[in-house]
């Protein structure tokens, strides 16, 4: 669904979060759920462990970064997406997503459909924002234009504008990172021109608003942190996809390990006014059984009332 007119207010208010209540939410993405047969592009021990370790933790609110299927137009591999998150469905929690250049691959206008299909709390909503108590998540759309003229621009300045008082924290997830280690910059073009112009305006918000950012995205197989004029970026792809190894990585990256592959998750917790965050890494990839170990954490501060 895309919007006829811009319009301020939050796509949806969950009831069920207060404001002054903890909240416990957990972020990942590229997974490329598919066959469990191809072992090409996709590691589907390690994509349906996590997918499982996660409905076991029971968030209350599930975010993705993008490319959950391999094949986005391809219904055999949405099926095996539910199949294999039936423990998300059984639990309860509310997922919002963002998709990702895998969702419309094979055939874009087939693969939005089941994007959109797959996720009904975005009720078609291509770009989206939902109050969550004291987060803000807000949803945009790689695949739609995010050009200044375009209306999902005006539409997050909107947003931007009239964050509601009760909101500590503001979520954005996009599936491209809007900053990028420096061989994901030389290598992959990132970010986008048009995830450029979104970080853009973003950061020319930030001074004027009362909820801190955290900006999280995937595409990026592994896991990178950044800080950048008052925003924390999070790249966290780990979710299944063929890892991608850095190389090395820059100065600027705040995520100093070497280990390799990186496949993760991160979990946040948001309570008396503060946020911590802990990037959850699987130990060995080819171990029986899996585990995981805790790799990388960040915490923040809210603005006091």
């Amino acid at each position: 669904m895309i919007r006829s007119r811009v319009d301020s207010n939050p796509t949806f208010v969950l009831k069920q979060f207060a404001p002054d209540k903890p909240l416990r939410l957990i972020v990942y993405g590229d997974m490329r759920f598919t066959d469990p047969n191809i072992t090409s592009g996709t590691n589907p021990k390690v994509r349906s462990w996590l997918a499982a370790r996660i409905g076991e933790e029971k968030p209350q609110a599930l975010l993705l970064t993008g490319d959950m299927p391999f094949v986005g137009s391809r219904n055999e591999d949405w099926a095996e997406y539910r199949k294999e998150t039936a423990s998300w469905t059984a639990a309860g929690f509310p997922v919002f997503p963002t998709i990702g250049n895998h969702e419309i691959k094979g055939d874009p206008v087939k693969g939005a459909a089941n994007y959109l299909a797959n996720f009904p709390q975005i009720q078609g909503h291509r770009f989206y924002s939902a109050v969550l108590g004291p987060v803000e998540v807000i949803g945009l759309d790689m695949i739609l234009p995010g050009s200044p003229r375009s209306e999902q621009y005006r539409w997050f300045a909107a947003q931007l504008a009239h964050i509601p008082a009760s909101v500590q924290f503001l979520f954005i997830l996009y599936h491209t990172p809007w900053v990028a280690d420096t061989q994901s910059q030389m290598i992959a073009g990132l970010p986008t021109k048009d995830g450029l112009a979104l970080r853009t305006l973003l950061e020319s918000y930030v001074p004027k608003l009362h909820a801190k950012v955290v900006m999280f995205s995937g595409h990026i197989h592994n896991y990178e942190r950044f800080e950048r004029h008052g925003v924390e970026y999070v790249v966290t792809g780990g979710g299944g996809a063929q890892p991608y190894p850095l190389l090395y990585r820059g100065e600027h990256d705040l995520y100093r390990d070497p280990g390799f592959p990186v496949f993760n998750y991160v979990t946040v917790e948001v309570e008396n006014h503060a946020l911590h965050a802990e990037m959850w890494k699987v130990t060995d990839p080819d171990a029986t059984p899996l585990s995981v170990e805790k790799k990388d954490s960040f915490a923040i501060e809210a603005v006091k009332p």
